[in-house]
């Protein structure tokens, strides 16, 4: 119990900072018009509530945003979403890149470079500990307990790791660590066997007291990008012109500083690509989800949009998310997801259907022109359809005729998944099994 109490009164010396991500272009095209933390999740969110949310759970009331690509709506939504007051005070303070008379201001160069830039800016809240987050995935973190073990172990910096099997370990950062859980290596996606072999790890339980059972011999500890900096340390690690904190900083701060790592055993998802987004949003139509949106304890803060209940008449449904404001008559459902205010109209047919909805609803569409929604007798399977669609009658939309990627006039095909984009207009009769 004391030590939940003293990490409880450092969390309010602790500020939280959060990337707001590059230019997206693994997630294109639905950074087309969007950052990446902007982009839509679970139909009623965006990917940067996850971090805020997860923030605010964990008494981290202090956070600062940092943007820089396509940030209008990433904007909009923050200030729309977390409105503090005098008796629950804090803050989402948006930081985006500008221009400045001091050498070294403009566009951030990586992640490392939009930190050191806002240095200034953190220097105005009183504080000991800097968490950094990144603005696209989806996880759920108790950043007390990282807190806590990053004091109790007396680091200068704190890395939260997860364990990966070798085939995933490819694709991350990985740590070799000691057996009290310092880091003493650290390897961008290593490739070669014998390197591999080299990082591998065997026991969990000698580096943290928290271990679950690892299902295989051997694991890798990936970097999360989750980092505790204290606040004299980040300072000094970032006196130079690196731009990266990944490739750039941790490595060199390992040779002369204590940095531990934090081993996180939950469910963890980087949103980088389209298939892991549609992946992610697919599995919360599980029975039991890997990422569960019903925790009451946890709750994922978003906009309020003030919409009437969702309404369905004559349909088939089954694992499907319809949030409100939707509009659904006499469809098929299967492992779908529907966005605020979608518009599905009769004998449609969707399955493995990621759809965003709409900004507005119309009371009557232009002449001439196809309402928002899916039209009658429209067949759509495995994609993601962005908002403000307006996809016409009689049509079937498929990827399976384009292979894993593909630039269509109106359509993209990424990793397999069918992406229609934000403001697409889809004719009636349009039929891809026939392109």
């Amino acid at each position: 119990m004391p030590e939940m109490i003293h990490t409880a009164v450092r969390t309010q010396r602790a500020i939280a900072v959060i990337m707001g991500g590059g230019a997206g272009t693994r997630l294109y095209p639905l950074t087309k018009d969007r950052s990446k933390p902007a982009v839509p999740l679970a139909g009623s969110y965006r990917l940067v509530d996850i971090p805020i949310s997860n923030c605010l759970n964990s008494g981290l009331r202090r956070i600062y945003l940092l943007t820089q690509f396509n940030s209008s709506s990433l904007h909009r939504h923050i200030q729309r979403a977390y409105r503090f007051d005098s008796i629950i005070q804090g803050f989402v303070e948006i930081l985006a890149a500008q221009q400045g008379p001091k050498e070294g201001t403009g566009w951030y160069q990586g992640t490392a470079d939009a930190v050191r830039q806002n240095l200034a800016h953190f220097a105005n809240e009183p504080h000991d500990l800097v968490v950094i987050l990144s603005g696209d995935q989806l996880y759920r973190m108790d950043f007390r307990e990282l807190i806590a073990e990053h004091l109790n172990r007396g680091n200068d910096i704190s890395i939260a790791t997860i364990p990966v099997n070798r085939e995933a370990a490819r694709g991350f950062g990985i740590m070799q660590v000691d057996d009290s859980g310092i880091i003493i290596r650290f390897v961008e996606k290593p490739k070669d066997e014998e390197l591999l072999n080299s990082l591998a790890l065997h026991d969990l339980a000698k580096i943290t007291s928290r271990a679950k059972q690892w299902p295989g011999p051997e694991f890798f500890l990936a970097s999360m990008g989750i980092y505790v900096f204290n606040r004299n340390v980040l300072s000094q690690v970032l006196d130079n012109k690196l731009n990266d904190f990944g490739k750039d900083i941790i490595p060199n701060a390992i040779a002369n500083y204590k940095v531990g790592s934090y081993v996180y055993q939950g469910y963890w998802e980087d949103i980088g690509t389209i298939g892991s987004f549609f992946r992610a949003n697919l599995d919360l139509t599980e029975n039991v989800p890997q990422f569960n949106l019903f925790d009451e304890e946890n709750k994922i803060f978003s906009e309020t949009y003030f919409l009437p209940p969702a309404k369905v008449e004559r349909c088939d449904v089954e694992r499907t998310l319809i949030s409100p404001g939707c509009i659904v008559q006499g469809a098929r459902l299967r492992r779908s997801l529907l966005g605020v205010r979608s518009i599905v109209r009769g004998d449609v047919i969707m399955e493995d259907v990621v759809m965003m909805g709409a900004d507005m609803y119309e009371s009557q569409p232009a002449d001439g022109k196809i309402a928002l929604g899916v039209g009658e007798r429209t067949t759509v399977r495995n994609a993601i359809i962005d908002k403000n669609a307006r996809i016409g009658t009689h049509c079937v939309l498929t990827p399976q005729n384009f292979g894993q990627h593909y630039d269509g006039e109106w359509f993209f095909v990424r990793d397999g998944v069918l992406v229609i984009p934000k403001n697409t207009t889809i004719p009636e009769y349009t039929d891809m099994t026939r392109m």
